[in-house]
């Protein structure tokens, strides 16, 4: 054996281990949700199901809306995720190429945001929501989240990397502001928008606290929500609990899947020259 394969034979044994150690919690959801009930009760619990159930995941549509609660989760989760792109571009531009007194000293307030705790504002915002009538409402639950101090830092570091000879030739070639963002910046910053947008929709669709407060009726709730509904007094069925988990988590997994790469690129960028 050669003796220099040692040392990244290791490191590639070390990756697997963790990299199985971080999937464990999936692994065992995907097989307790295969389980029978019976067999999802037994402590110790087993590793593996003995027989595929996949009658668990008909159980969890019937016992709740499983489609309303994503489709509620999904909307939110988008409507978000458009604003926060809007909103986020348009001030990063304003902060990264427009000249005008205090910005600065407004960049850096606005950076200052990111440090409040988010149940600080919570009380105040939940009681506008109340004001404008918007409990059980999707305006209830998306407005209050439609610009983010952390989106419009991230985009304003990508615009700030773009080539600024680009921006100078447009400009002697008569190119306004709205022309330059939307035909050079933009296109330019593909990488960024979409790391802001996966980040974005993972957030929102993970939210919990928020649409506990402002939404009573079931056909308002979200997917985080909604899974508690699996949950009796009586009893918890972990195997119907973790199969509607297990549904709930799909959209988010899938986004990821697909994601991963501009999510990647758009941390990465300006990393490295050259």
């Amino acid at each position: 054996m050669n003796m220099r394969l040692l040392p990244k034979s290791f490191v590639y044994i070390a990756l697997l281990l963790g990299s199985l150690a971080v999937a464990f919690p999936l692994l065992y959801t995907l097989s307790t949700s295969l389980m029978s009930e019976a067999e999802s009760a037994v402590y110790p619990p087993p590793l593996l199901p003995e027989a595929i159930n996949l009658s668990n995941f008909a159980k969890v549509i019937d016992t709740i809306p499983v489609l309303t609660f994503i489709g509620n989760s999904l909307i939110v989760s988008i409507a978000i995720m458009l604003g926060q792109i809007v909103t986020a571009s348009l001030a990063a531009y304003a902060f990264a190429f427009l000249r005008f007194p205090g910005k600065t000293l407004l960049f850096s307030l606005f950076l200052a945001t990111m440090m409040i705790p988010w149940e600080v504002i919570m009380i105040p915002n939940y009681l506008t929501v109340k004001s404008l009538n918007w409990l059980d409402t999707y305006q209830g639950l998306i407005v209050p989240f439609l610009a983010t101090a952390f989106g419009t830092f991230l985009l304003r570091q990508t615009f700030l990397q773009l080539p600024k000879e680009l921006f100078e030739a447009a400009r002697v070639d008569g190119c306004g502001h709205v022309r330059i963002f939307l035909k050079m910046v933009l296109p330019l910053s593909i990488p960024g928008i979409a790391t802001l947008g996966v980040y974005s929709f993972l957030n929102n669709w993970n939210m919990y606290l928020w649409p506990l407060l402002t939404t009573n009726r079931v056909e308002m709730r979200t997917v985080q929500i909604g899974i508690g509904m699996l949950q009796f007094e009586e009893m918890n069925s972990w195997n119907l609990i973790l199969s509607g988990v297990l549904l709930l988590l799909l959209p988010s997994l899938l986004l990821l899947a697909l994601g991963l790469k501009p999510l990647v690129r758009g941390i990465t960028a300006g990393a490295l020259k050259g």
